[in-house]
C-alpha cells in the first residue's frame, strides 16, 4: 500500500550578501537559535564539498554559511556566495521558485517595526483577513537583505480553515 502522508518542513536556504549581517538579523531581531557559527566551505573532496560540487556544478570554489533554528525546529541555512549581489527586482512573485517565506508572531505591528528599525522594509500596511469579525491579521516585509518575510498573527490553519478568500 503506498500511502501519501503529510511531510515536515525541515529547513528553508537564503542568500545574501553579508552573513555577519544577516545572522545579527535574524538572531537579534526574529529571535532564531544560531546552531552552527558561519562557516566556510571550501570546494575540495571532503563530503561536503562533493555535496555542493553536486548541486553547483565545478568551479564554485567557496561559500561561507551559517545554520539557524526557528522557535518550532525548522532549519534556516544562510548563505554568503562570492560575489553575492542582490537583485535590483527582488519581488518577481510572478515566475517560478520561492518569492517569500512566513513567520507567525501576535505581534505584527511590532515585528513589522523591529525589521524596519534594522534595516528592513515593509512593503504594505497592515491587513486583516476578516475585518471586524476574527483578529487575523498579515503583512509582507523585506528582510535587509532582500528575502521577502510575511508575518502572520495566527497560525497558517487557522487562517485558512474558516476560507479566507470569500
Amino acid at each position: 500500500m503506498n500511502q501519501t502522508y503529510p511531510r515536515a518542513f525541515s529547513h528553508i536556504g537564503l542568500s545574501v550578501t553579508d552573513l555577519d549581517a544577516a545572522v545579527k538579523f535574524y538572531t537579534e531581531v526574529m529571535g532564531w537559535y544560531l546552531i552552527m557559527q558561519p562557516t566556510t566551505i571550501t570546494e575540495d573532496d571532503s563530503a561536503i564539498g562533493v555535496m555542493c560540487s553536486d548541486v553547483f556544478g565545478a568551479g564554485w570554489s567557496s561559500f561561507r554559511i551559517a545554520h539557524l533554528s526557528t522557535g518550532d525546529r525548522v532549519g534556516v541555512e544562510i548563505f554568503e556566495f562570492n560575489a553575492a549581489e542582490k537583485p535590483e527586482n527582488n519581488f518577481e512573485y510572478w515566475k517560478t521558485g520561492v518569492f517569500h517565506f512566513c513567520v507567525q508572531d501576535p505581534d505584527v505591528e511590532g515585528l513589522a517595526a523591529k525589521i524596519v528599525a534594522a534595516g528592513g522594509k515593509q512593503r504594505m500596511p497592515v491587513r486583516e483577513y476578516y475585518p471586524g469579525e476574527k483578529p487575523y491579521r498579515m503583512v509582507y516585509m523585506e528582510d535587509p537583505f532582500g528575502n521577502i518575510i510575511e508575518i502572520y498573527s495566527h497560525s497558517y490553519e487557522l487562517t485558512y480553515s474558516a476560507g479566507a478568500y470569500q
